[in-house]
Formats: C-alpha cells, structure tokens, sequence
C-alpha cells in the first residue's frame, strides 16, 4: 500500500534569514527623461498642452545636479563648472509631461547685456507660458532667500503656481544648522500660498524621492501629500 503524498507546511518567512522579500524601490518617475530641445525665444518653445515643472535658481546653487540625481541620469543637464554658462530654455520630455531648465541667475561676472536678455526670457516664460504647472526653486541652504529668489516666490505667488523649494548643498552643513535653516525658510514663506520647502543633497542622495513625488504632483496638478 502506497502512502498518501505529504502536504508541505507554507514556508513562514523568518525575518533577518533572508525570508522576507521586501517591496520593491518605488521606480523612479523620470528615469526615461530625454532632452528635447533648447529655446532662445518663446516662440520655439512647443505649441501643445503638455504640462511643465520649471527648475529655477541662482547660478552655482545645484540646479543640474538637482536635475541629474532626479532623473537618475549623470550628464542629462549639463554641471558646468563656470555658473551661468547656462543661456537657453532647455526642455526634457519625462512621462507625464516636460521639465523645463531655465538659465541660472544672479551671477555677477555674466555681462549685463547677457544678464537682461536672460532675464527677460525668463520673465516672459514665468509670465506667459501656459503649460508651466508649477516651479521648483533651487537655494544653496548657506545662503537662502536671496532678493532673486524672493523675487521667483513673489512671481509664482502672482501667477498662482504652486512653488516647491529646493534647500540643496544639505551636505555642507551639519543636521542641526541644515534644520535650523529649512525651519527659519518655512517661517518665511507663511504668507507665500502654495510654497513648500526641504533639504535636498544631490551627492548625499538627501531628499530625493520626495522632491520627485512633488513634482510629480505639479505635473499631475494634484495637491501635496501631507
């Protein structure tokens, strides 16, 4: 007589003994980011209905970086080691829309001939761009809150865009100073309505998935996760 087949016990996954499969990394958004196209006029930028993120900030403050470590792409937006190199509009094409890197401002040694002209690109982007859901403004955490960048949360504040601020360059100061800084940031934009602010290190990996949670958000035009 044969005995019946044994019914195995389900395996009970032990924790610490390699049993438990932790979930998944939460892809990264962006990680299919292309560039399309760098604009010097308004006029070239695409005529459609695509939603864009514009990442704005000083010269020198960490806006390629930021962009590269977001993207999970090392030469997406190009890290130039004279700040202000950056003269054009330049789009890249991500899933649910387009990211918009506009050209650095506030460097001293730009000629102020250059200087206007980017300024009024600018300008005429933040102002007239119908696509532009929202900014997000990059600040080194050493010196936040510039007149510039008051001037960026004053135009966004204006046009009613939801505006999220990048404190970068985290990794240069230590916990408490960083901390003390994002909280004295956050004071002072209490009576700025859709501004939001964190920390953010590109080569500390510091802040990322949030920040491309809330630009995902912007691109979707769906409010903030609190």
């Amino acid at each position: 007589m044969t005995n019946p087949p044994r019914r195995r016990r389900p395996a009970t996954a032990v924790p610490g003994h390699g049993g438990v499969t932790s979930p998944p990394p939460e892809s990264n958004p962006f990680a299919g980011a292309e560039f399309l196209l760098s604009c010097a006029r308004m006029a070239q930028l695409p005529r459609d209905v695509l939603p864009e993120v514009a990442f704005v900030g000083r010269s020198n403050a960490g806006k390629s970086s930021a962009l590269n470590v977001l993207c999970g792409r090392n030469a997406l937006a190009r890290v130039s080691k004279t700040p202000g190199r950056t003269q054009l509009i330049n789009l890249f094409a991500v899933r649910d829309g387009r990211l918009a890197d506009l050209p650095g401002y506030g460097y001293a040694k730009v000629p102020k001939d250059l200087s206007r002209d980017w300024g009024r690109l600018i300008g005429e982007y933040l102002e007239k761009r119908e696509n532009l859901r929202g900014l997000v403004l990059i600040m080194d955490v050493r010196h936040p809150l510039t007149p510039f960048d008051q001037q960026m949360v004053e135009w966004a504040v204006h046009r009613g865009l939801p505006c999220h601020i990048l404190l970068t360059k985290a990794d240069k100061l230590s916990f408490g100073a960083s901390k003390n800084t994002l909280l004295a940031v956050g004071r002072a934009l209490n009576d700025a309505p859709g501004c939001s602010v964190q920390l953010f290190s590109a080569p500390g990996r510091k802040g990322i998935e949030e920040c491309r949670s809330r630009v995902v958000e912007l691109l979707r035009g769906t409010p903030p996760v609190e």
